[in-house]
């Protein structure tokens, strides 16, 4: 008999292994966070204001994001429609000292943010005597700590209370299957509680494997979703640069979240901004020799949350589609339509680089660029699709 052969096991990402992820804006009162919303959102749906709470229930509003490639297919393809990709953004009330224990509004807070599955934490950076601070002044690096151990003591009440739930059932014995699987999901509550009681980690920053894994998305734990770390500077400091906080901030980081992404950025220059138009706001950005932060703000986040694009593309329509990286093909074409993944037939690719070197895809099919995949295959960033499907059973 030939040797079988090795089948590599698919890694299971933690989170949820939806498309339509959401992200929500986190941090203590009065750290920009809602000002924030506004900018990245264009939006007036938050309520920026002087006082802890501002904000009570999440907002919510889409991103547009940016890509120069759908850009691009709208130029080359001038379509009747244009539907870019977006990010599903909630601003969310702020933080205190305490809110684990249910102090300012610490539950509805924590349960809010359990409804996301990424989290931008706004730090703040910025000295305004006309803006207080909940703590009374601006230390970013006891804000950070202050969040993180809020967000784990939480974590770790409700491990704890799943844990003793799972330890009446497997007290009863036995050794059906049933009780073999409930002894390994104890196992696994166990060395989550562990992780964040004994060892103080965030359940995000340590290996787990694929059981493990699946468990700990059950839990929608708070500490297991990605970060983004979003250090409000004053317009002044952005400009040169430099804040005196930023090096404290990092060595924290570095120290207590490793691989954690660190992006400076000014709440109020942004703001001020969108007050503009594209015109006028590319010019100011050109005068003081620096670029909005939003972009990349927008983009980090996305890959944080594993997410890509696929197009399609026509003279009726250019659409971007976002999937979870490491999406195989029917699973794409499901995206578009249920129907399409239940009879999915195939998949005719070409590469959004080869139609741009080529110029046509007339061109992309004579240079023998165009491919045709099946159920196996994994769709890559950037791919442009005609899926093939046949009729949806009545």
């Amino acid at each position: 008999m030939p040797p079988k052969k090795n089948v590599k096991e698919e890694k299971i990402l933690l989170g949820r292994p939806g498309n339509n992820l959401k992200s929500g804006i986190v941090g203590l009162a009065n750290v920009g966070k809602s000002t924030f919303f506004q900018a990245i959102t264009k939006s007036t749906l938050g309520n920026p204001a002087n006082f802890p709470y501002a904000t009570i229930d999440p907002e919510e509003a889409r991103v547009i994001v940016p890509d120069a490639r759908y850009d691009w297919l709208c130029e080359h393809y001038k379509p009747a429609s244009r539907v870019p990709a977006n990010l599903t953004v909630y601003d969310i009330a702020g933080l205190t000292r305490g809110a684990s224990t249910g102090a300012g509004l610490g539950n509805a807070f924590l349960s809010h943010i359990r409804a996301v599955d990424a989290i931008f934490q706004v730090v703040r950076c910025f000295d305004d005597a006309e803006i207080i601070h909940v703590e009374g002044d601006v230390d970013p690096v006891r804000d950070l700590m202050i969040i993180q151990g809020e967000l784990r003591i939480k974590d770790a009440e409700f491990v704890e209370k799943q844990l003793e739930g799972l330890k009446r059932q497997t007290a009863r014995g036995g050794q059906s299957l049933e009780m073999k699987k409930l002894k390994e999901e104890q196992a696994i509550v166990q060395a989550v509680y562990d992780c964040l009681t004994v060892e103080n980690v965030d359940v995000r920053k340590k290996n787990w494997g694929n059981k493990e894994v699946e468990v700990i998305n059950s839990l929608l734990l708070l500490t297991a979703k990605p970060v983004i770390y979003l250090i409000n500077l004053s317009e002044k400091d952005f400009i040169r640069q430099k804040n005196k906080h930023l090096p404290k901030i990092k060595a924290w980081i570095d120290e207590n979240a490793p691989g954690d992404v660190i992006i400076p950025f000014s709440v109020s220059f942004e703001d001020r901004l969108t007050r503009m138009s594209e015109e006028e706001a590319a010019e100011e950005c050109k005068k003081l020799g620096v670029k909005s932060a939003l972009p990349k703000i927008i983009l980090t986040m996305r890959s944080a949350m594993n997410l890509g694009s696929f197009f399609t593309c026509g003279a009726d329509e250019v659409r971007q589609w976002t999937i979870r990286k490491g999406t195989k093909a029917p699973q794409a074409a499901g995206v578009i339509h249920s129907d399409f993944e239940k009879t999915f037939i195939q998949a005719v690719i070409f590469k959004y680089n080869d139609l741009k070197e080529l110029g046509d895809e007339n061109a992309v099919k004579a240079g023998g660029k165009l491919q045709t995949k099946g159920k196996d295959y994994v769709m890559e960033d950037g791919d442009i699709v005609l899926f093939k499907a046949g009729a949806a059973k009545s």
